[in-house]
C-alpha cells in the first residue's frame, strides 16, 4: 500500500468513458507526472485525486483511507492551477495566508508560516504587493506559496508552467525540483510537456486515451517505451520509427531497413536480445536520435555500433548539435551529430548507429516486441 493509492478508478460522463481502470500506488515523498497529449484524462484523473470530479468506479486513498465521500476540503491537500487563481483584491501575504485564516489558524501562527514560505521561495520583498503587480513567475511563486503554507498530504499541480514564456519556464521547472528535494513532499504533476515530464519526475505516468500508457522512471519511459505511442512521445527530438525486417544471418538476428537507394542496410542486433526467434518478422525498429551519430561521436563503451553509409537529406544546426537527417525505410530519420562535424546536404556519409539503444514494435499491436 502506498501514501496515495489509485484503485482501479475511472471515470464516465453518461455513455462516455474518459478514464479506463487506473492502478497507481505513488509512495510518501514521490514525484509523479501524468503526462500526456489535451483530452488523455490526465487532468480528470487529478481533479479525481482532489475531489473536485466525483469517481464512477474503484477508489482513491490518502494514507490508508478512502477519499470516497470526503469533501475536497477535508482531503488535506494542496492545488496549485494554471491560472494562479490568486485573489486581485488582496496583498501577496493575505492571499498566502487566506486558507490558514478560513481554518481558524491564530494570527501569529499565520504569520510566521507565512514568513517561512516567502523565504523559501524568495518573495518576501513582494508580501505588500497586489497581484495585479507581479510578474507571471511571481504570481506562480505566490501560488505555490499559498500551497506549502498548508503543509498538506498531497500537492497536486495543474499544468502550473503552461502560461510562462520559455526561458521561465526552464527557471520554475528549475525551482520546483529543487524545492522538492528540499522538502520530501509528495506531488502528482500534471502537464502535457514531456521534457517537464521527464526531468521533474522520480516516476511518470504516459497517458493517451484514457489508458496508462506506462508507467515507470524517467529513464524506463525513455530507453524502455513500452509501444509506440510512449516512443513517440516522449522525447524531444522524439524517437525515430521506421519499418525493417528481422533476418537470422549467420546464427545472428539482423535488422534491414532500405537506404534511399534501395539498398538494405545490415543492423545486427546485440547477442543477448533474443530477436533471433524472429527470423522473417516484420517490424517498426526504433533509434532515438542520440543512437545515430557520427563515426567519432559514437558511444566509444558500446559493442553494437555499426557503421553504414547513408545519403544526407538535411542538415541543422543547433548550437551544441547537429541535427542530420537521411531515409531508412522510407521515413525520415534523424541522427543527433557533433556540432563541429563537416557534414552536407547532399553527400553521403557514414552513420553510427547504436544497436544497444534499438526497440523493436509490432506494426499491427504497436506494441513492443520483446
Amino acid at each position: 500500500m502506498g501514501f496515495l493509492d489509485i484503485k482501479n478508478a475511472t471515470k464516465s460522463y453518461g455513455a462516455v468513458k474518459v478514464l479506463h481502470e487506473t492502478d497507481i500506488s505513488i509512495e510518501e515523498g514521490e514525484f509523479l507526472v501524468l503526462v500526456g497529449p489535451s483530452g488523455c484524462g490526465k487532468s480528470t484523473l487529478l481533479n479525481m485525486i482532489a475531489g473536485l470530479e466525483e469517481i464512477t468506479t474503484g477508489d482513491i486513498a490518502i494514507k490508508g483511507q478512502s477519499m470516497a465521500g470526503v469533501r475536497p476540503a477535508d482531503r488535506n491537500i494542496a492545488m496549485v492551477f494554471q491560472s494562479y487563481a490568486l485573489y486581485p483584491n488582496m496583498n501577496v501575504g493575505q492571499n498566502i495566508v487566506f486558507g490558514l485564516e478560513m481554518h481558524g489558524v491564530p494570527k501569529p501562527e499565520r504569520d510566521t508560516a507565512m514568513n517561512k514560505v516567502a523565504d523559501l521561495l524568495q518573495i518576501k520583498h513582494l508580501l505588500d504587493r497586489k497581484p495585479g503587480q507581479l510578474s507571471g513567475g511571481q504570481r506562480q511563486r505566490v501560488a505555490m506559496g499559498r500551497a506549502l503554507v498548508r503543509d498538506p498530504d498531497v500537492f497536486l499541480f495543474d499544468e502550473p508552467l503552461s502560461n510562462l514564456d520559455a526561458k521561465l519556464r526552464v527557471d520554475m521547472r528549475t525551482e520546483i525540483k529543487k524545492l522538492h528535494q528540499k522538502l520530501k513532499t509528495t506531488i502528482v504533476y500534471v502537464t502535457h510537456d514531456q521534457i517537464e515530464a521527464l526531468t521533474l519526475s522520480t516516476r511518470i505516468a504516459v497517458m493517451f486515451g484514457g489508458h496508462v500508457q506506462q508507467l515507470g522512471t524517467p529513464k524506463e519511459v525513455y530507453d524502455n517505451p513500452a509501444n509506440m505511442f510512449v516512443a513517440g512521445f516522449m522525447g524531444s527530438p522524439s524517437m525515430n520509427l521506421f519499418p525493417a525486417k528481422i533476418a537470422v544471418e549467420n546464427g545472428k538476428a539482423v535488422a534491414k531497413a532500405k537506404l534511399a537507394d534501395g539498398q538494405d542496410a545490415t543492423l545486427p542486433f546485440p547477442d543477448a536480445r533474443g530477436f533471433e526467434r524472429h527470423d522473417g518478422r516484420e517490424i517498426i525498429l526504433g533509434l532515438r536520435p542520440e543512437a545515430i551519430t557520427d563515426r567519432d561521436g559514437a558511444d566509444r563503451n558500446s559493442q553494437s555500433v555499426h557503421v553504414i553509409d547513408a545519403h544526407v537529406d538535411i542538415t541543422e544546426p543547433a548550437g551544441s548539435d547537429t541535427f542530420v537527417s537521411t531515409q531508412l525505410g522510407g521515413k525520415e530519420v534523424t541522427g543527433r551529430f557533433r556540432a563541429d562535424v563537416d557534414v552536407h546536404p547532399g553527400q553521403t556519409f557514414p552513420f553510427a548507429i547504436n544497436m544497444e539503444k534499438a526497440v523493436a514494435f509490432d506494426p499491427k499491436t504497436e506494441e513492443r516486441v520483446s
